[in-house]
């Protein structure tokens, strides 16, 4: 993908097939081996796209309309750019994204490699708009944050998924926030979390340190029913339950279960996650799951 001044974009084929990774089925989507494996397909397009463990794979083709738009995001989404269609048609669907997922809440796509691929999102609030955690800095998104009104804050929940905030900060003059335990990613941030007390910013917003991933690692409620979880917390679509990463816990995962613990405290319907699943669960529902993971964490 190939950037270009004044909000013009142009879309290139970078998948090479040359490279296609082995699982690919025959047909016009396919993933090569520069894939990092980090989900981003799966999410938008699960019946497409499997996990081989090396590399995500074209598991089927697109058998409707629906699904080959799911798959022409996953395509625009990839980090890595490892994703080809022989027949094209990203380009027509650029419009999708920021994605609507509910209300004023949106996944940004575009995912960056910086942060090996994690997921990024962005409120719209009649106070100002929020960016939690960022996407590539490209046009297309430049011009559609401006056209929803611009960037009031970029809320980053740990040092890993910084990506080209410094980028959107400039462009938008908006206000960059992050734990002081991380601010190394992010030492020009205007706001500077510290502690494990929670934070109200505004009305409907709501930090809440939660420490473990990484030792400055936060999460944000917003109106009591969205949870963004960086990666402290995501769905786990194979076992169908909520999930934490104890393998990629590159702090302390005890520190991880306590911060878990007092997420009890708080009711919310939505977990989105950094990297992983994102599932909405009515807010009881979610925590018996959250009790339930709670217990296997401890074990």
């Amino acid at each position: 993908m190939e950037e270009l001044p004044a909000g013009l974009w142009v879309l290139k084929d970078m998948a090479d097939r040359r490279k296609l990774a082995p699982q690919n089925v025959p047909g016009d989507f396919f993933v090569d081996t520069t894939c990092i494996n980090c989900g981003t397909c799966r999410q938008l397009a699960p019946s497409v796209f499997g996990d081989s463990g090396p590399y995500a794979f074209a598991k089927s083709q697109p058998c409707t309309d629906t699904e080959r738009r799911g798959a022409l995001q996953a395509l625009l989404s990839c980090p890595t750019a490892s994703i080809g269609s022989q027949n094209g048609g990203a380009q027509a669907i650029l419009s999708d994204f920021p994605l609507l997922l509910e209300e004023s809440v949106y996944y940004c796509g575009f995912n960056s490699p910086k942060s090996y691929g994690g997921n990024s999102y962005f409120v719209r609030h009649a106070d100002g708009n929020w960016l939690i955690d960022s996407p590539r800095f490209i046009p297309h998104l430049v011009d559609r944050f401006e056209a929803l009104g611009g960037l009031r804050a970029i809320f980053l929940t740990h040092r890993d998924d910084v990506a080209d905030a410094d980028a959107y900060a400039r462009r938008f003059g908006a206000k960059r926030i992050i734990h002081e335990a991380d601010r190394s990613a992010a030492p020009q941030a205007e706001m500077i979390l510290r502690g494990i007390e929670p934070v109200t910013l505004g009305r409907e917003f709501t930090i809440i340190p939660a420490p473990g991933h990484t030792r400055g690692h936060c999460v944000l409620l917003y109106k009591d029913k969205f949870l963004f979880t960086g990666d402290h917390l995501e769905w786990d679509e194979e076992e169908g339950r909520l999930g934490a990463y104890r393998d990629y816990c590159w702090y302390d995962w005890a520190e991880q279960t306590r911060s878990m613990e007092r997420l009890r405290a708080y009711r919310f319907q939505w977990v989105l996650p950094g990297h992983g699943g994102r599932k909405k669960l009515p807010a009881e529902s979610m925590q018996a799951e959250l009790g339930r993971l709670i217990q296997r964490m401890k074990a």
